[in-house]
């Protein structure tokens, strides 16, 4: 499915409906947080369409491989601002999520799509606003009458994911942050945050980075200049 081209792009969530939480998640970024504790996914889940950007509690979704039934379920089931984290098995080449889905999901006040699998209909996603990170696209549909599971827990791009656990997603990837140690990790990713904008200073000042990280040069055989 497509939507007509002249359909304007919806900005899902707008700024002012994300707590303070997601929206600090969201400026520090995937690639911060992989580094403050998080737990990154494979870098096969990828975002669907440029500038997708997620932050958000985790609905987990089990599926049988090749049928995307607990997929609809989730979308009716999870809580409003939470985002659907789905495994799908061992076989990921299926469209497992489409125009449908995410219209369906916006209605619902979902965040997004996280999902170990394929997806299509991504020209429609993203004149939605619907941020889809996936393993990649696929045409061929799923079916819908297989058994599942949701609400508990997913392994997705390499990850345990329970539910309430952070999601956050954006073009650098995702990364998974346990409920738990949300606190831990934000604190981790602001002083991380924080040491790189003196890294960027004293770069923009002439420093090396050989310098600046305590790296030893002379295991590199130079030649010439």
């Amino acid at each position: 499915m497509t939507q007509p081209e002249t359909s304007p792009r919806r900005t899902h969530p707008a700024p002012a409906e994300l707590n303070a939480d997601s929206l600090e998640l969201l400026d520090l970024g995937a690639a911060t947080l992989g580094e403050a504790g998080g737990n990154p996914m494979k870098p096969r889940i990828r975002a669907v369409w440029r500038g997708a950007r997620v932050a958000a509690p985790a609905y987990p979704v089990r599926c049988s491989p090749g049928d995307n039934l607990a997929i609809h379920v989730g979308v009716a089931h999870a809580s409003p601002g939470s985002v659907l984290v789905a495994d799908v098995g061992d076989l990921p080449e299926r469209g497992y999520w489409g125009e449908v889905l995410a219209t369906a999901a916006l209605s619902r006040g979902l965040r997004g799509l996280v999902i170990d699998g394929c997806v299509r209909d991504t020209a429609a996603l993203e004149t939605l606003g619907f941020p889809v990170f996936s393993a990649g696209v696929a045409l061929r549909g799923a079916t819908k009458t297989a058994s599942g599971e949701v609400g508990t827990r997913a392994n997705v791009g390499g990850v345990e994911v329970s539910a309430g656990d952070w999601v956050v997603g954006d073009e650098d990837g995702v990364v998974v942050i346990p409920a738990s140690a949300l606190h831990g990790v934000l604190d981790a990713g602001r002083a991380r945050a924080q040491k790189e904008v003196k890294l960027f200073d004293a770069l923009r000042s002439g420093s090396t980075t050989l310098e600046l990280l305590g790296l030893d040069g002379s295991l590199v055989a130079r030649h010439g200049n």
